[in-house]
């Protein structure tokens, strides 16, 4: 397994990132086309519209329209992309996404970023704890959620030739790093970053790199925690579930979004289905609305870090 995790963050921003591979993808398949809602210097894509005037568009500060326009290309027969503000990307064109992509059975990808805390100074209005929520109640979509840079770039590709509606939610800035840049990623199988038979934390996101560090220290503690990241959330890795419930004693789900709709949810749903009975803690955003304040800040304002896994385990264990 290529895990290289060492706490350092991603040299590359994320709006770095999707730029060099959206417009490395576009080049090797002329079907690949991507729509902007005004954001291309935030999302590192404005040298790529400059030179691909037919396959990059700023569809402006419209949403909706872009999520329609997307739909009509895939009826076309491309494959289009859309970029905007996690917000912006599931409360705002959430009609146009549930009905024009998903009821109709077209292929779009929506990137959300930004996601959670990582809006910072953007503020409550731009913080979106509940787009998950909002994506996975949309019949057959795929939801997934950006790890580090490698993976970032392997679901860009990964998504390409991927049917139906796929919402990625990711950051404009960096995480820790976790996987090598040819980490083999399949949707549908979480991968299992750490070993440990006293407790099993599913983390997605950003806080992935808290679940490993909060697994460092329960190990000086004495207790073994197994770290697992579940990025897709939708399908969720029922067998990978099902293992951790049969092997550890407890189960925490830790999130940057609403406990209420998102991965903890979707784990206590996976185990629903499995008719397996575990000891469930669900960590993240206790259904609070967002805030304003620098990423540091907020991941302490809203209990978003290490220190408070630890003591989530420490709980449900006791």
């Amino acid at each position: 397994m290529s895990i290289i995790y060492d706490g350092t963050l991603d040299k590359d921003q994320y709006k770095g990132v999707f730029g060099e591979a959206i417009e490395a993808l576009a080049a090797e398949d002329k079907d690949v086309i991507y729509l902007d809602c005004d954001l291309m210097n935030s999302f590192g894509t404005y040298k790529f519209w400059q030179g691909n005037k037919n396959q990059a568009f700023n569809i402006g500060i419209s949403e909706a329209n872009a999520v329609g326009i997307a739909a009509g290309l895939s009826a076309a027969g491309k494959k289009p992309y859309v970029h905007t503000f996690g917000p912006f990307a599931s409360r705002r064109c959430y009609d146009q996404a549930f009905l024009s992509v998903g009821y109709t059975k077209n292929s779009v990808r929506i990137f959300g970023s930004d996601a959670g805390v990582t809006a910072a100074f953007n503020g409550g209005t731009h913080m979106p704890f509940e787009d998950m929520a909002l994506y996975r109640a949309v019949p057959e979509a795929t939801v997934l959620e950006v790890t580090d840079a490698a993976m970032f770039r392997a679901l860009i590709k990964l998504t390409k030739d991927r049917p139906g509606l796929n919402y990625i939610r990711t950051t404009r800035k960096n995480y820790p790093t976790v996987y090598s840049a040819d980490h083999a990623f399949e949707i549908g199988k979480a991968e299992t970053l750490t070993e440990g038979n006293d407790v099993a934390i599913f983390a997605i996101g950003l806080m992935v790199g808290e679940a490993l560090k909060a697994a460092a220290t329960l190990k000086e503690k004495g207790i073994n925690a197994r770290v697992i990241d579940a990025f897709t959330i939708k399908p969720l890795d029922l067998e990978t579930l099902k293992k951790a419930a049969e092997e550890t004693k407890a189960i925490v789900t830790t999130e940057n979004h609403n406990i209420i709709g998102g991965l903890g949810d979707a784990v206590l749903g996976g185990l629903s289905e499995l008719g397996i009975a575990a000891k469930v803690k669900k960590h993240g955003v206790q259904d609070r609305f967002g805030s304003v304040g620098d990423q540091k800040y907020l991941q302490e304002f809203y209990g978003l870090t290490a220190e408070k896994i630890v003591e989530t385990v420490e709980a449900v264990l006791a």
